[in-house]
């Protein structure tokens, strides 16, 4: 044999010791991979065997022999490098592992064919395909008031209050969703939004059908539920155009979503509240908006409303007296003075604001005008104007799809170690009642600070400054006076 061959084969073994962490990697199981470095060792050996014979006949003929380990050493190389091979083979396992684990962390997790989201601080719970969906939801809204000033003492009070407690679900069987909560307050249970809807296309035009008892569509805080509102409490405009069946009406509703547009007709009687046993007042209403200007950096806002509401043999009576400082504080409102033999009304609204980067501003104004056989037409008129700076940069969240508050989405969590996102904001709003014979008139200013600690939660500041001028009740004449109120909520 030559030396040529002689090499080779100490090459081959060689070249068998390091291909073994390659081979290692391509086993399926640890009990796979001890057999094959097992049959690797005795090719290795028998080559080793070959090597010294080889060896043996070069020194014969005085040739400079080929290196080979000591006959101990293949089996000592051999198990380390069976060990290396295990450990390799473990750190690959580990690393698979951790590669699936941080998949399904970025998809939702979970089992049963579907996955489960946290996204919105409570579970939602969807099919593989995501046409079924499920959702708990919940909501917990606690207040703290302090009023000071009033030349009424009864009006100086301080006391804590559970604005809102809500539990419920939505959810969606491909394009039927639904969506129920009820509500937890004054040691009693009532619904708030119990509907079903359908979303379909009329046209290229995505549209929305709703059937129950659902918050209505007008203005922009009456259309906002509570926890998204920059402020504690709804402006005048929502308080003083609500229709005499409520926030709430249960019948049907349709909304239009264009490109930079949206429209809502809805037709409802009295809310699921109602006892059923004189007949409902009838509410017919529209809203709508455009973006005349819509930019990644903000848009404008143009919208309006209108309402129309023929009152129900149960409602021949208005005394609408809208608190100003707080929902904790009954005292401090201002009084329109009761409206006897009303047989309806008619609402107007007009909306005007916009965002750009991280500011915002509107102004709402609305003009109610009560129908009474007795006393002919009375207007009752309200006014807001309201502007707010996302201090820490998040934009505002404002929907410019919907025309409502939607989530303020935080930049910096403090449940990841930020300082979640801050804003300040002032309004204004004045409630005017004057038409009447006896009818009052008040302002406020608001001061307020919001803390969002993330996607769910935030801590609310508001101080209101107030007058009011009643001309009947027991806090009629001039008075003014100041609020501070401090809310806690938590939203899934």
């Amino acid at each position: 044999m030559n030396r040529t061959h002689t090499r080779a084969l100490a090459a081959g073994a060689l070249l068998g010791l390091a291909t073994l962490p390659a081979l290692a990697a391509d086993t399926a199981t640890e009990t796979e991979l001890r057999e094959l470095i097992r049959l690797q060792a005795e090719q290795i050996q028998q080559q080793s065997a070959q090597l010294q014979a080889l060896n043996q006949r070069l020194d014969a003929m005085g040739a400079p022999a080929v290196a080979a380990a000591p006959a101990s050493a293949p089996a000592d190389g051999v198990q380390a490098q069976i060990d290396a091979a295990v450990a390799d083979t473990r750190q690959d396992d580990m690393a698979i592992l951790q590669a699936q684990v941080a998949q399904l962390a970025a998809g939702g997790g979970g089992g049963g064919g579907g996955n489960v989201s946290w996204r919105r601080g409570g579970p939602e719970f969807r099919s593989s395909d995501r046409g079924f969906t499920f959702n708990p939801r919940g909501r917990v809204l606690v207040d703290f008031s302090s009023t000071h000033g009033s030349s009424f003492d009864t009006r100086n009070i301080t006391g804590t209050n559970l604005r809102q407690a809500r539990l419920g679900a939505q959810g969606s069987m491909g394009p039927l969703g639904y969506k129920i909560d009820a509500e937890l307050a004054d040691n009693t249970v009532s619904l708030s939004d119990a509907y079903l809807s359908w979303d379909t296309m009329l046209g290229s035009i995505p549209t929305e059908f709703y059937v129950g008892n659902k918050l209505k569509d007008r203005a922009i805080d009456s259309s906002t539920t509570l926890t998204r509102t920059p402020f504690m409490e709804r402006n005048a405009v929502a308080s003083v155009g609500m229709p005499a069946s409520g926030y709430f009406g249960l019948g049907v509703q349709m909304k239009m979503i264009g490109q930079n547009w949206h429209t809502t007709f809805g037709v409802t009687g009295d809310d699921v509240g109602n006892t059923g046993t004189e007949t409902d007042s009838l509410t017919y209403a529209f809203r709508g908006h455009v973006n005349p200007i819509k930019r990644p950096a903000g848009f404008l806002h143009v919208g309006g409303w209108y309402v129309h509401e023929d009152y129900g043999v149960d409602t021949n009576r208005i005394n609408r007296t809208p608190r100003v400082a707080s929902r904790f504080n009954d005292n401090v409102r201002v009084s329109a003075s009761a409206i006897n033999d009303v047989t309806g009304e008619k609402v107007w609204g007009a909306e005007l604001g916009g965002t750009f980067r991280n500011f915002w501003a509107f102004a709402e104004t609305s003009e109610t005008t009560l129908r009474s056989t007795s006393v002919g037409e009375v207007d009752q008129k309200a006014h807001s104007a309201y502007a707010g700076w996302l201090i820490t940069g998040e934009k505002p969240g404002f929907s410019a799809r919907s025309g409502v508050w939607g989530t303020t989405r935080v930049a910096r969590p403090v449940t990841d170690g930020g300082i979640g996102a801050w804003e300040l904001a002032t309004r204004y709003d004045k409630y005017d009642f004057t038409d009447a014979a006896r009818g009052g008139e008040g302002d406020s200013w608001t001061l307020g600070l919001n803390w969002y600690l993330n996607n769910w939660s935030r801590v609310m500041f508001n101080v209101v400054r107030w007058n009011t001028d009643n001309q009947v009740g027991t806090y009629a004449g001039q008075d003014s006076g100041h609020t501070f109120n401090i809310r806690t909520q938590v939203v899934f």
